[in-house]
């Protein structure tokens, strides 16, 4: 059931597995609803990994009362008719680009197919599930709370398709989605039963601008439509972890790039205390409406004998078009202007810069992080004013963008 077997070398990695994970539990990503959680709760699915190489867990010896440990969710072998199912609300509503099925350590009790629906609702769901639920069954009651949800009739993202069992070379099922429309919640058919470890939904938040006037909001947070279009390294950790909620939870919730190879092997600073080094490292950002930059914080909490010595930020507004080229030419373009100045790091802390440090002042929608010579950065904030909507500007939010 747990064999794993040796694994081929990778394969090339669909492209939306660099935008946000729009359903893990770190950014509010909750299951409501559950046919079955005999063996495993299917509130495992929504587990964080902040590493992409991460995997989930498995313990030989250990076992409940109900039968073997999983990490992950596992339906009793359906002795009824119908299929297993449940509904995940997104912790940020969005566009949803593509989805992992991740079957891991599901070798001879996976499930043999899924399908997965999406809606669209005005109000949150007036139920959730609580609590371990381990070895439980919905309710009778609970069935008719989430039947009020017509989930059965949301449009298919993903039609009934096979997976792959979970051994480390197979066990990741990757689904691509052509599905222009915001989403809120997801229903996930397992067909009829068995396991899946982890769903991760990729995609890029949305957030009602409308409601937006006058105010200060962080413009590059994945809640509000943030999303990493480019890096030159992720070695210890991807950077669009630096748009995630709240303060980084450990060193892997954060950017950290390798040691850069071409450091000199004696170093020097300037006057200010910055190092002298040929080489850097760089993330790009498409914001989530394009604005006017007022403040910035660039956090190296955790990042203690690892944070970058130094770091600018340069911005520009880009047309979709534009967008598309800087992707193809990785981000060598000539358009960039300087934002934030080269500015000394210290460790483990926030560094917060207000506009007398800042050195541009209008609207821009993409902006690049350079960290000097590498290191790592827990959280990058910009505050602003969302500038007004123009028609291209709304398309580019609802483009689908490749590394």
């Amino acid at each position: 059931m747990a064999e794993r077997r040796a694994a081929p070398a990778p394969a090339a990695e669909p492209d939306f597995l660099q935008s946000n994970d729009l359903a893990c539990e770190a950014v509010g990503g909750k299951v409501i609803f559950a046919t079955d959680e005999w063996f495993a709760p299917a509130a495992n699915l929504l587990k964080r990994l902040f590493v992409q190489r991460e995997t989930p867990k498995f313990r030989a010896s250990a076992f409940t009362e109900f039968g073997k440990w999983m990490d992950g969710w596992e339906t009793r072998r359906k002795r009824t008719a119908g299929h297993d199912w449940c509904v995940v609300q997104l912790g940020v509503p969005g566009l949803v680009l593509g989805l992992d099925v991740d079957t891991s350590f599901f070798t001879g009790n996976h499930s043999p197919c899924v399908s997965i629906q999406a809606g669209c609702l005005d109000n949150p769901a007036p139920f959730s599930l609580e609590g371990d639920r381990t070895g439980m069954a919905a309710s009778a009651g609970q069935l008719a709370a989430v039947a009020t949800l017509g989930s059965e009739a949301w449009p298919e993202l993903v039609c009934v398709s096979e997976l792959k069992p979970g051994y480390s070379d197979c066990c990741h099922n990757y689904f691509k989605v052509n599905f222009n429309h915001r989403v809120t919640h997801l229903r996930l058919n397992m067909h009829p039963d068995g396991g899946i470890a982890r769903l991760r939904v990729f995609g890029v938040g949305q957030r009602d601008w409308s409601s937006v006037s006058h105010q200060d909001v962080d413009l590059v947070a994945l809640t509000n439509g943030g999303v990493c279009l480019g890096y030159s390294d992720a070695h210890f950790g991807h950077p669009r972890n630096m748009i995630g909620l709240g303060r980084s939870a450990n060193m892997a919730d954060g950017w950290e790039t390798a040691r850069r190879l071409d450091r000199p092997k004696h170093l020097k600073v300037d006057q200010r205390g910055i190092l002298q080094v040929p080489g850097s490292e760089w993330a790009v950002f498409r914001l989530g409406r394009p604005g006017l930059v007022g403040s910035v914080e660039v956090d190296t909490e955790h990042f203690k004998g690892n944070f970058p010595d130094s770091c600018r930020i340069e911005a520009c507004s880009l047309t979709p078009e534009d967008e598309a080229q800087c992707i193809s030419n990785r981000w060598n373009s000539g358009k960039w202007q300087v934002l934030l100045p080269n500015q000394k790091l210290r460790p483990h802390g926030r560094h917060l810069y207000g506009e007398a440090e800042l050195a541009l002042r209008s609207p821009v929608s993409h902006v690049r992080l350079v960290i000097s010579p590498d290191g790592g950065v827990s959280r990058l904030r910009l505050w602003g004013r969302p500038a007004a909507p123009t028609a291209a500007a709304a398309t580019n939010q609802n483009t689908p963008s490749k590394l």
